[in-house]
C-alpha cells in the first residue's frame, strides 16, 4: 500500500477523537491497495453532518451535499469528502436516490456502493472488505456489489463508470456485471450529457479503452448513436480487414491519449455507411466520407456538450484525416502554417493510427515518418508560420495601394508562400510581391 496523505488521516483522527467512527473509503482505498497514489480522498463516518463540522472545527467545512450527508473538509489544502454512513431508498430517476437514511452501520453504507473494488474501507485497524474487493483486485476484476441489475437500475451512470474502471485499470468485467451493462445500456438516456461525456472521455483516454469499446459496442452506440450504423459494416475493400466500427476503435487505440485526438480517431469514418457505394467489381467506395464524418462528429460532440476547443479540434482532424501526405518542404511548411504545430502533429498521429488499423501500404507510413522528421527539422529553423512572423504587415500592404479585404488576402498569400519556402521571408522580397499584387 502507498502512504496515506497525513492531511486525510488528520480528518479521520478528528472524527475519532470526537467519539465517532471514521474510515477512508472508495477509490483512495482501491488505489492504495494497487500501490497507486490516490488523487482524491473520501471518508465515511458515523457522525451526522452537523457533528462532522463540529469535530472538524478550525478546518474549512463546505456543505457540498448536506442533504445526502456530505461535508467537504479542507485540511491543509486537501479536500476530503466526508459522508455520514447511509442507506438509500429507491431511485425513481435511475440516477439519484429518492431518499437517504442515515445509519451507524458501516456495512450498510458499503452495501449501497457500485463495485466491490470501491466498497472497501480503511482505518488504523486495517481494511474492512465485506464484499471481496481485495480478491477482485487480485483477480483484476470489476464486479458489482450484490445484484448488478439492481445496481444499474439505481444509477445508470454506473454503466460507464464500470467500463471506465475496466479500461483505466485494464481489468476484466465479471460476466454477470458485463451482461447487466449490455442489458441496461439504454438507461444512459437518464443521465445528463455532461456527466456522460466526462466519464466517456476518461474511458477513451485510458490504456484499456480499445478492448472495452470492442466488447461493449451497445454502450458506446448509446453515447454516440452516430456510430451505430458502422457496427459490423463490411467495407468490401482489400485495404480493410475489419468492419468500420472495429477499424475505428483500433485506430483510436493507436493514437495518443488526448481527448480531441481519441475522439477524432473514433469518429473519423463515422460517415462511411452513409456514402457507401459498390462498384461493378464488388469493391466498396466511400466518396466524400471525410466531410460527412466531420458533420456527424460535430453533431455528436455538440450533443455531448464538450468544450469548444476539444470539439473544434476533433472535427477539424476528422475533416482532414484523408488528406494526402507529401513529405516535401512546401507541403510540410504549408500545413504547419495552416494547422499550427500541435494540430499538425496530431493529424500525422491520426493518419498513422488510421494506416496501422488497416492494410495500407508501408509507403504510406514511411511518408508520414518522413513528413514528421521534416517538420521537426523545419521548426528548428524557426520558419515563418504565422502572420506575426511575416516580415511585412498590413501597413505595408496599404502603402502599395491595397485596401479592405485585399489586404488580408495578400498577407495570407505571402504567408503561405513563405511557409512553403517558395519566397524568402525577407522584407524587400515581400514588398516586391506586394507591389506586384497591387498592380495586378
Amino acid at each position: 500500500m502507498t502512504h496515506w496523505d497525513p492531511r486525510a488521516l488528520e480528518v479521520i483522527a478528528r472524527l475519532e477523537r470526537a467519539g465517532y467512527q471514521g474510515f477512508l473509503v472508495g477509490g483512495c482505498v482501491r488505489d492504495s491497495l494497487l500501490s497507486l497514489t490516490p488523487h482524491d480522498y473520501d471518508a465515511a463516518t458515523s457522525a451526522l453532518p452537523g457533528e462532522i463540522q463540529r469535530a472538524c472545527a478550525g478546518l474549512t467545512c463546505v456543505e457540498t451535499g448536506i442533504r445526502h450527508g456530505t461535508v467537504t473538509v479542507v485540511c491543509g489544502g486537501l479536500p476530503v469528502e466526508v459522508t455520514t454512513f447511509r442507506r438509500e431508498g429507491t431511485y425513481s430517476d435511475h440516477r439519484h436516490p429518492d431518499r437517504v437514511l442515515f445509519t451507524d452501520d458501516l456495512a450498510q453504507d458499503l452495501a449501497r456502493r457500485d463495485f466491490t473494488i470501491n466498497a472497501m474501507a480503511w482505518r488504523d485497524g486495517g481494511i474492512v472488505d465485506p464484499f471481496g474487493g481485495q480478491a477482485d483486485l487480485e483477480r483484476r476484476l470489476v464486479r458489482c456489489v450484490g445484484d448488478p441489475d439492481r445496481r444499474f437500475e439505481e444509477d445508470a451512470l454506473r454503466l460507464l463508470r464500470g467500463l471506465r474502471l475496466a479500461a483505466q485499470l485494464q481489468f476484466s468485467i465479471h460476466p454477470q456485471t458485463a451482461g447487466a451493462i449490455r442489458r441496461h445500456s439504454p438507461q444512459l438516456v437518464h443521465v445528463a450529457w455532461e456527466r456522460v461525456a466526462a466519464e466517456f472521455v476518461r474511458l477513451l483516454c485510458s490504456p484499456g479503452a480499445e478492448a472495452v469499446l470492442l466488447d461493449f459496442p451497445q454502450a458506446v452506440s448509446q453515447v454516440l448513436p452516430e456510430l451505430s450504423p458502422s457496427i459490423g459494416f463490411d467495407q468490401h475493400t482489400s485495404h480493410h480487414c475489419w468492419d468500420v466500427y472495429t477499424h475505428s476503435v483500433k485506430t483510436m487505440g493507436l493514437v495518443q491519449p488526448v481527448p480531441a485526438v481519441r475522439l477524432a480517431a473514433l469518429l473519423h469514418d463515422v460517415g462511411k455507411p452513409h456514402v457507401f457505394s459498390l462498384d461493378e467489381d464488388g469493391v466498396g467506395h466511400f466518396y466524400g466520407h471525410p466531410k460527412r464524418s466531420a458533420a456527424l462528429a460535430s453533431q455528436a460532440l455538440s450533443r455531448l456538450r464538450l468544450d469548444n476547443a476539444t470539439r473544434e479540434r476533433a472535427v477539424s482532424l476528422v475533416e482532414r484525416h484523408h488528406l494526402p501526405v507529401e513529405p516535401t518542404r512546401p507541403w510540410v511548411g504549408r500545413w504547419l502554417s495552416r494547422l499550427g504545430e500541435e494540430m499538425f502533429f496530431q493529424l500525422l498521429d491520426l493518419k498513422r493510427g488510421d494506416a496501422g488499423a488497416c492494410n495500407q501500404e508501408m509507403e504510406v507510413r514511411e511518408a508520414l515518418d518522413r513528413a514528421e522528421r521534416m517538420a521537426w527539422e523545419l521548426l528548428e529553423q524557426q520558419p515563418c508560420l504565422t502572420l506575426k512572423d511575416l516580415a511585412v504587415d498590413g501597413r505595408d500592404a496599404m502603402a502599395v495601394g491595397l485596401s479592405g479585404p485585399a489586404v488580408g488576402q495578400a498577407l495570407r498569400t505571402l504567408l503561405e508562400a513563405a511557409a512553403e519556402g517558395t519566397v524568402p521571408n525577407v522584407r524587400d522580397a515581400l514588398l516586391k510581391r506586394l507591389d506586384r499584387m497591387a498592380r495586378e
